[in-house]
């Protein structure tokens, strides 16, 4: 801690730690520029989402920008904090924005269109279950590495 401040939320429990000191501006924000910095995401996100419904786009579009909310608020908690349940809290929602991508760009040429968004569901569900139970570092890793592959295997792919 950054110059004898104490932690509202207690000693840091997260796996990961960016490169910021921590609890340098406030006892409350452990890294304020990381935490900060997600106030620009969830504004782009709701003007996306309010454009996504004014201009009847599909459904799915909607509920990407609705998914990046949701991932900068799991991404202020956690680096607010630095806990690991909220670590896990910007995690897996990492996880399922990216298998909202590979619907996004893979649906259109999928054959079995019913069973892709059950199938991504439940592969994310599983996921999520797992991570909350093993906390499983390198898997997260891992499964972000090769989930961001297939997103742009796909981009180049129709580029």
């Amino acid at each position: 801690m950054a110059d004898g401040i104490s932690s509202f939320w207690g000693p840091v429990t997260s796996t990961t730690e960016c490169c910021e000191r921590n609890y340098a501006y406030s006892s409350y924000i452990a890294e304020f520029y990381n935490t900060v910095s997600n106030i620009p995401t969830i504004l782009l996100a709701l003007i996306g989402l309010a454009n996504a419904l004014r201009q009847r786009f599909e459904k799915r579009f909607s509920v990407l920008h609705i998914s990046n909310m949701i991932l900068a608020i799991g991404s202020m908690f956690y680096h607010a904090t630095l806990q690991k349940v909220q670590q896990q809290g910007d995690e897996t929602p990492m996880i399922w924005e990216m298998l909202l991508y590979m619907y996004i760009l893979y649906s259109p040429d999928w054959h079995y269109r019913s069973t892709m968004p059950t199938f991504l569901f439940l592969y994310g569900a599983m996921f999520a279950v797992a991570h909350s139970i093993l906390r499983y570092d390198i898997g997260f890793k891992a499964l972000s590495v090769g989930l961001a592959i297939g997103v742009c295997a796909r981009r180049y792919h129709t580029g």
